[in-house]
């Protein structure tokens, strides 16, 4: 493809993207596949203008005072990736598979245009939508731009070593030897980050299921679960497995997990990891709703038995800003509030399954306080059995204690740990007398 090919993709990926509400990379995906004929550089460059747009697009739109994807595209090119306008109208040349020349009002709006500075107001200079700006600022203070900017980089890809088959210096090793870099992770025992880019899925240690991709922040709140072997673990949200599949490593194949959610599909893809990583402890459920007061047919079974339940909930998605740049922009009042009432709902059913003594583990890839800390708080006072146990004691030693406020509740993101945002509440149920 020419570079002008490519920008004129890039254009039409992102006017999908802004048509449809699709998520970016499944619109891409569907562009990839589409045109087979784009190479690996071609889809990398599309895919880095699309997803920079995607991540600067309070900042460009106030740049060029619009959201046309065109003009935001040239914009990043203008003034992100500092080529300027000659260039890009040299790149917009009307030539085959190329972008139409820039009309005379685009040349002007470019020319003028430029990005914000510090004088900016906070949601445009760090690009997230303005409603949501009391409860981020509410979460963070003083060092919100600290926290928005940092969610603006890339994530890097972060793999969990399956430690029923291997260990992590022999998986390092591994890696290096198909090719790829990487090094420990500061504060998981179990995980390794990429230093160089590859096709982790084709690797042969992936296919053998020694090595998973998981972000470090998700290890970590599998770790805080502290599922040990013998126990009865309840995954209550388990989508596709992944925090399921560390909790059984951590249990050695001993006890029980069972693996439960309201989507059948995704749990069968389970199915499949669970045979290549060995594990023999690991049940799936599919669940049908749950209605609050009535009994839980697809739960009874489990009902105050569990050691740990753990609440992987529905959430916005704010602490993987990183990964997704265009879920902020997807996200609206109406679906927050969803999100907050799938949480409740998903508490409760959780709470019914832990026995006295045992604990239900809370956890989302949020950093709004309503999907977290007033969750739990409300969670709480309806349920005096239970009560917060503070994160820091139940650290297992002797693995690095992330820099994180203490407190009854681990808060982990991208620029305090490195990690995406995440939030782990312990709530143990008190023994009844």
């Amino acid at each position: 493809m020419t570079p002008g090919a490519r920008l004129q993709s890039a254009i039409s990926v992102l006017n999908d993207i802004f048509q449809s509400g699709r998520p970016a990379d499944r619109v891409f995906d569907t562009w990839a596949r589409s045109n087979r004929y784009a190479g690996s550089k071609d889809r990398a460059a599309v895919s880095d203008l699309v997803f920079t747009v995607l991540r600067r697009r309070a900042e460009l739109s106030a740049a060029i005072g619009g959201e046309d994807a065109r003009l935001l595209a040239f914009a990043a090119l203008a003034l992100v990736e500092g080529q300027g306008v000659d260039a890009v109208a040299a790149l917009a040349d009307g030539a085959r598979h190329a972008p139409e020349p820039l009309g005379e009002e685009e040349r002007r709006i470019l020319s003028a245009a430029a990005l914000p500075g510090e004088g900016a107001a906070c949601w445009i200079e760090f690009n997230y939508p303005e409603w949501l700006h009391p409860e981020l600022e509410a979460a963070f203070g003083s060092s919100l731009g600290q926290e928005m900017a940092a969610l603006m980089g890339r994530a890097p890809t972060d793999l969990r070593v399956n430690t029923l088959k291997t260990t992590r210096e022999k998986a390092l090793a591994s890696l290096t030897a198909e090719g790829l870099s990487a090094e420990p992770t500061p504060w998981s025992p179990w995980g390794l980050r990429l230093t160089s880019r590859g096709n982790v899925l084709g690797l042969a240690s992936f296919r053998d299921g020694a090595i998973e991709i998981q972000d470090e922040g998700s290890q970590l709140a599998c770790l805080l679960a502290g599922a040990a072997p013998g126990e009865q673990v309840v995954d209550l949200c388990a989508g596709g497995g992944g925090k399921s599949l560390a909790l059984a490593a951590m249990m050695k194949n001993h006890g029980q997990i069972y693996a439960c959610d309201t989507d059948a599909r995704r749990l069968g893809g389970l199915i499949p990891r669970v045979r290549r990583a060995d594990i023999r402890n690991l049940q799936t459920r599919a669940l049908g709703p749950c209605v609050q007061d009535t009994p839980d047919g697809d739960l009874a079974d489990l009902e105050s038995r569990a050691d740990c339940v753990l609440v992987d909930a529905p959430c916005s998605g704010t602490g993987a800003w990183r990964r997704s740049p265009d879920a902020r922009w997807r996200l609206n009042p109406e679906m927050l509030a969803g999100y907050r009432a799938a949480q409740a709902e998903v508490l409760a059913r959780g709470a019914r399954l832990v026995r006295p003594g045992g604990r239900l583990v809370y956890v989302t890839c949020s950093l709004l306080p309503s999907e977290n800390e007033k969750q739990v708080e409300a969670f709480l006072a309806a349920h005096p059995a239970f009560a917060p146990q503070p994160w820091a004691p139940l650290w297992p030693e002797p693995v690095s204690v992330p820099p994180a406020p203490s407190g009854n509740w681990l808060r982990l993101t991208p620029a305090t740990t490195g990690t995406d945002g995440f939030f782990v509440a312990i709530l143990r149920r008190e023994v009844q007398p």
